[in-house]
């Protein structure tokens, strides 16, 4: 039986228990409009309980109406801001632009403006004359020397804004408080650091506290009215667009003497719409629809319907006629659409989501749908990669809509809502790609190429676009991306075709360039962009407290150096990398044993190794893997419910939800909590299945190059080959460091697992085009594969009607040539009904 056959009823079931688990979710109710009615002269104080906001203090807003009836607001929370919307720019409560002549008091130092504008201040205070510009922080007119501890990418941007022009700088925040000034901090004595913060707005300097801790210092500037504490500071309400309080965003509409707040997201869900509230505060009350619309987008609805009925269109359509039939004809070109449209939809939805007007969570679990089976059937016979990918997609789709639905705040189902999104624009472009990269016309496949040079010039670009997408991350993000994504992510797949591109040439040097280059030139073009890219990675990587990217990059090192080494056939060094990653098994071991005091004395993040050790006696910082242990425990092998999890679809979510980062970094706890260790074998059986079926569409990728009777065509199968070894290289280490995560074997490491967590970027931009590369290289295969077997059989007939004509004579020729041909269509058909089933040796010449 193919992987086909049994991939279909699986991927039907997945769907159906999506379906069964929002068929059974309850129905749950949130505020679509907080309403607070004031007298002038009245005030009113909103916490987490009057807001619906899951995050925000029990007093957070401090609203007033003064006599002449305008609105004033104030930040009644001592260790949480809120953020304010007003002129398109979120700006923080208790902020106040410095002009000239003022002077403001923090702690026990004292700083009077000298000099302020819309670019700088000058300031004097601590014995000191202090110039700040929004960038870099200068005493006595000079630049201070960098903290302790600062890294490369501080350094770097620390003499970049010194150099630069004010319109090319970086804004840094300056930093008041701690017992040294160096860098852009100002030291005070007696004080936190990061008491008090400024920072360059568009068209001032801003001067707030520093949020986070609870007692804060008072900062006291002086006004026209005197002096008063930053954090008591009120602001009226006009021309406020939008408040964020406890991560919860609201609409602001005044209307009189009522205030309406219109909650956006991170919104509380309650199972009935009742809560007792005071007689100033009135909730509109809206229940949870899954297959709500947006207004004005219901030309999508149809759109993504019309992608649902494009992968039923596509299964009618792949009945026998590809890859065997290579025509370009009417139906590809409709599946070619469809695919198209996938990808549009996937788009409008994900932009629909950043506006704040999600879809319901039907139309995104249809849109998901679609991706899944237009990918599935959209062109040719599935590899074994392909089925268990997609069956793991569907996996993590429905563990995500667990999760959202289980929850009781309005945020959790994006998660499930941007992963379809995400599907739809990764796969509907895979899809598209296959079926315009497998369709050309040519008498072999993979016979239509672009020139080399072209394609070494596209894999320059690519790898110069991911050295600029971590430059970015660098110097504008931090270690959880920058602009909410992760160049980390596109840089592993740059790294895997680099790197892919130097072993496929490497292999075959001696066919691929000139005899009179010379070893150091050549060795220069081999090694050399690869290595380069590599170092520039890793630099990049260190910046990251955390030490699983560096261990990720170790165990695709280590694959990349065996498929090399089995490639070229030096069995010394399979056998010593072999024995090195034995070691590493034993080294993991060893830390097991060894006691958290000898572990202590290294001092590189030996407070991870301690919690691992001994999470009991760090309660606080053991916490994600003190739950998480738990959960698994609860979920024992037949699930938390002892029925797999079915018995619990749609419902609450448990305990298991107050694990940090559950939908990232510890989805699996999730997972076997719900669905049991048996459950998180069969998980695993699918996580094996996909990389052996990658690994095993890259060994017939080799064998294809070791048959190609063209050099160029031989390096393309190398790099194919090379390329679907590193992508499941990272696989691999994404699944080993998650799995090692969730179930103590390892430190804490922070990485998402593959296929499952909701990690957007991983999906989009590795996991994606990793799919789509194995399915189209698997479709190039089986098409060559096709094409030798019809070239085979083409001239076994000519040998056998020349060797009948010659034994016949000239009176029986027509007669034999007639038998020759019957023998010869018989003999093809045979061939061509088997030719799936052939194994690499058929590429043998």
């Amino acid at each position: 039986m193919s992987a086909r056959m049994l991939a279909l009823p699986l991927l039907a079931l997945l769907c159906a228990l999506q379906l069964l688990c929002l068929w059974r979710a309850p129905a749950v109710y949130s505020p679509s409009a907080v309403n607070i009615t004031l007298e002038p002269g009245q005030a009113f104080t909103l916490g987490r309980d009057e807001l619906a906001a899951p995050q925000a203090s029990p007093g957070h807003l401090a609203l007033r109406r003064d006599r002449a009836g305008h609105w004033w607001l104030r930040n009644a929370s001592a260790g949480r801001q809120v953020l304010a919307l007003r002129d398109g720019v979120d700006r923080r409560m208790g902020s106040s632009a410095l002009r000239q002549s003022q002077w403001f008091r923090i702690g026990s130092a004292s700083f009077t403006v000298d000099a302020a504008n819309a670019r700088e201040i000058a300031f004097t205070g601590a014995g000191h004359a202090w110039r700040y510009d929004g960038a870099t922080l200068r005493r006595d007119g000079a630049a201070q020397a960098a903290c302790p501890g600062a890294g490369f990418a501080a350094g770097a941007v620390a003499l970049w804004n010194r150099a630069a022009p004010y319109s090319l700088t970086l804004a840094r925040p300056l930093s008041f408080g701690g017992n040294l000034n160096c860098g852009n901090r100002l030291g005070i004595a007696y004080l936190a650091g990061g008491s008090a913060l400024a920072v360059r707005a568009k068209d001032a300097v801003l001067l707030s506290n520093a949020a986070g801790s609870e007692a804060q210092t008072p900062l006291l500037l002086s006004s026209t009215q005197g002096e008063r504490d930053l954090a008591q500071r009120e602001e009226r309400l006009d021309g406020v667009a939008a408040i964020v309080a406890g991560r919860t965003r609201f609409a602001v509409s005044l209307d009189g003497a009522r205030l309406q707040l219109r909650p956006l997201r991170h919104v509380a869900l309650f199972t009935e719409a009742r809560v007792a509230l005071p007689t100033t505060l009135v909730w509109e009350w809206r229940e949870r629809s899954a297959w709500s619309v947006p207004a004005g987008a219901q030309w999508w609805v149809a759109a993504a319907l019309c992608a649902v009925l494009a992968a039923a269109g596509a299964l009618a359509w792949q009945q026998g006629r590809w890859p065997f039939v290579r025509e370009a004809s009417a139906d590809m070109r409709v599946a070619a659409a469809a695919t198209a449209l996938l990808a549009i939809a996937g788009v409008t939805a994900l932009l629909l989501q950043r506006a704040g007007a999600n879809l319901g969570v039907g139309v995104s679990m249809l849109l998901g749908w679609a991706a899944l089976w237009t990918f599935l059937l959209a062109a040719g016979r599935p590899a074994l990669a392909t089925c268990a990918a997609i069956l793991l997609l569907a996996i993590g789709l429905l563990m995500q809509l667990e999760l959202g639905l289980g929850a009781m705040e309005s945020s959790w189902l994006r998660h499930f809502q941007k992963t379809t999104a995400l599907l739809a624009i990764g796969l509907g472009v895979g899809a598209h790609l296959r079926l315009r990269m497998c369709s050309g016309s040519g008498s072999g496949a993979g016979t239509a190429m672009a020139p080399q040079t072209w394609l070494e010039w596209t894999l320059a670009l690519l790898a110069g676009a991911a050295l600029v997408a971590l430059s970015m991350q660098v110097l504008f993000g931090d270690e959880t991306g920058v602009f909410d994504l992760q160049p980390v992510e596109f840089a592993k797949l740059a790294l895997t075709a680099l790197s892919a591109h130097c072993l496929a040439i490497g292999l075959g040097w001696h066919r691929a360039m000139p005899q009179r280059a010379r070893p150091c030139v050549r060795w220069l073009r081999l090694a050399g962009p690869a290595l380069l890219f590599a170092a520039l990675l890793g630099l990049a990587l260190l910046q990251v407290d955390d030490f699983s990217p560096l261990i990720l990059l170790l165990v695709w090192a280590m694959a990349m150096a065996l498929a090399w080494s089995v490639a070229a056939r030096r069995l010394k060094v399979t056998a010593l990398l072999a024995g090195l990653a034995c070691l590493a098994v034993c080294a993991i071991a060893w830390l097991r044993v060894a006691g958290g005091e000898e572990i202590a004395q290294w001092g590189f993040y030996a407070d991870r190794f301690a919690v691992w050790l001994d999470p009991a006696r760090h309660p606080h910082t053991g916490q994600q893997l003190l739950l998480g242990a738990r959960a698994v425990a609860d979920g024992a092998w037949w699930g938390a419910d002892n029925w797999l999890g079915v018995g619990s679809l749609g419902q609450a979510g448990g305990s298991a939800l107050h694990i940090p980062a559950v939908q990232d970094d510890f989805a699996p706890s999730f997972f076997i909590n719900r669905h049991g260790l048996v459950g998180a074998l069969g998980l695993w059986a699918l996580q094996a299945l996909f990389l052996v079926g990658v690994l095993q569409t890259a060994a017939r990728a080799f064998a294809a190059s070791e048959a190609a009777r063209d050099f160029r065509q031989a390096w393309l199968w190398r790099f194919r080959s090379f390329a679907l070894c590193g992508g499941a290289a990272f696989v691999l280490g994404h699944l080993l460091l998650s799995w090692g995560t969730n179930l103590a074997i390892f430190p804490i490491m922070g990485q998402p697992m593959s296929f499952l967590s909701a990690g957007g970027s991983h999906l989009l931009f590795f996991i994606c085009p990793l799919l789509a590369f194995n399915a189209i290289s698997a479709q190039l295969l089986e098409e060559n594969l096709s094409c030798r077997s019809m070239s085979n059989t083409k001239s076994w007939a000519r040998f056998t009607m020349f060797s009948m004509r010659r034994r016949s004579g000239r009176r029986r020729d027509w007669h034999c040539s007639r038998a020759a041909r019957c023998c010869a269509t018989c003999w093809n058909a045979l061939r061509a009904s088997f030719a799936g089933a052939r194994r690499p040796a058929a590429f043998r010449t």
